[in-house]
């Protein structure tokens, strides 16, 4: 089980201490949420501020971005030398060509859907992919609640890949009675903000992985 803080949820004013914190609390990745304001209605942080974050901690970064154009991106994300790139099937712009991208690149590719999306279009994508991101929010806030269907969502896509070697992540409302639920419909990577970065993220990292076992 993988354990990704979200990092939308830290206090970006100690920010170096947070970061050390997830470290010594037992996080495994650090996910970044970035968002552009177009794709989603809120903006965060670009390529050079995640590449400074990657210079204060040795977390494999989990790079999602909620942007309209993430192939004139990719580039200047991998510069961070990100474990992984999440892009997302609804962006305007040539998806498979991302993923070829993020790949020549030798970083790892995965892919993403909103809620609201059919599960059925990441098929095409089996082949391209080393992880599928399952949005159990509406992407663009942090502190949202699991959303209702989410967890049949993940069962649908859980069978889709079958035996392949590709990651389940689920992304929204993680906290210890969800990530049980979200563990038992399939996925291996959570991500959770609120959750861990409320009280001690040691005790609240723990709580998740003992929910999900």
């Amino acid at each position: 089980m993988i354990i990704s803080p979200s990092l939308l949820s830290a206090d970006f004013g100690i920010l170096k201490e947070e970061l050390s914190e997830l470290s010594l609390a037992g996080a495994d990745w650090l996910h970044l949420d970035i968002m552009d304001g177009h794709f989603v209605p809120n903006i965060t942080f670009g390529p050079d501020q995640v590449k400074n974050i990657g210079k204060y901690t040795s977390l494999p970064l989990d790079v999602h971005l909620m942007i309209e154009k993430p192939s004139a991106y990719i580039e200047k994300f991998a510069q961070s030398n990100p474990h992984i790139i999440v892009v997302h099937h609804e962006s305007k712009d040539d998806i498979h060509q991302c993923l070829e991208m993020i790949r020549a690149l030798g970083i790892k590719a995965g892919i993403t859907i909103k809620p609201d999306t059919k599960t059925e279009v990441l098929q095409q994508y089996l082949d391209k992919t080393d992880m599928i991101l399952m949005m159990s929010v509406q992407p663009g806030f942090g502190g949202q609640s699991f959303m209702d269907g989410s967890v049949e969502r993940i069962q649908r896509v859980r069978e889709m890949i079958g035996s392949r070697n590709i990651h389940l992540q689920v992304d929204g409302g993680i906290n210890d009675k969800t990530a049980k639920l979200a563990v038992q419909a399939g996925a291996d990577v959570l991500v959770a903000g609120s959750y861990i970065f409320k009280g001690d993220k040691a005790k609240n990292i723990q709580t998740l992985r003992s929910a999900a076992l």
